[in-house]
């Protein structure tokens, strides 16, 4: 079966790289398609939506999901990774202590239920989380083959206190922020948010980036560089920390 990023409702952004806009949150899911494989990054909110995220990127890849990179431990973006068995699973440093463990589950099936998420849905996307296989303590370089390379990079803490964003080269480069970068809306600050470190780390997200590449949000549209240090800025000064 052939189709097309639009038929699917996925937005293409470069040769193989795309991303959709998830309903409810508006959360991003992005897809980056190598020589047999193909990288999926943020899994949704609930097993149900990583079930269509896969089957999605199957259509558009022509082969299996083989990796899944998650930016950060919410909800919103990991509930779904149960869905992609086989994938080797790549995260930040430390994200397992947000996965691992019957109190840090609990938190994360309230903050779902409260946030909206069927009690029934986030339950069973508690009972089957999934742990990262791979750890991202700085950085990172994913060979897809074909000539194609990602880099992983772990530059927080910020939104959370584990933020991995994701690199992928080319004419543009495009960069998967996680929630760093929020264009749907004020960036969100919860609990495990380190906003002492935010401003630094989209400083770094920069420098990864450049000033050509194409910024995709965890929410919200793809921006360009000056949105990222305009909200760089805007949290620098919201949270008091110096320029």
């Amino acid at each position: 079966m052939t189709v097309t990023w639009e038929e699917l409702g996925w937005e293409r952004l470069a040769a193989g790289v795309g991303r959709c806009r998830l309903p409810v949150w508006d959360c991003t899911a992005g897809l980056v398609a190598g020589d047999g494989t193909a990288l999926i990054v943020d899994a949704g909110s609930s097993l149900a939506e990583g079930v269509r995220l896969r089957t999605q990127a199957q259509w558009l890849a022509g082969h299996r999901v083989t990796h899944l990179a998650l930016t950060h431990p919410h909800f919103d973006h990991v509930f779904g990774a149960a869905a992609f068995a086989g994938a080797e699973v790549y995260g930040p440093v430390g994200m397992e202590t947000v996965l691992d463990g019957r109190h840090a589950r609990e938190e994360l099936r309230a903050d779902a239920v409260g946030n909206g998420l069927d009690p029934a849905a986030a339950e069973e996307a508690v009972d089957a989380l999934i742990r990262p296989h791979h750890q991202v303590s700085g950085e990172w370089t994913l060979d897809l083959g074909g000539g194609r390379q990602v880099l992983l990079a772990n530059v927080g803490p910020a939104h959370t206190a584990h933020d991995l964003v994701v690199l992928v080269p080319g004419e543009p480069e495009v960069v998967f922020c996680g929630d760093l970068v929020e264009q749907s809306g004020e960036p969100q600050a919860g609990p495990d948010a380190v906003p002492s470190h935010w401003p630094a780390a989209l400083d770094r997200l920069l420098e990864l980036g450049g000033e050509d590449a194409l910024y995709v949000p965890g929410h919200g549209a793809v921006v360009d560089a000056g949105f990222v240090r305009r909200q760089r800025d805007e949290l620098a000064s919201r949270f008091g920390v110096s320029q």
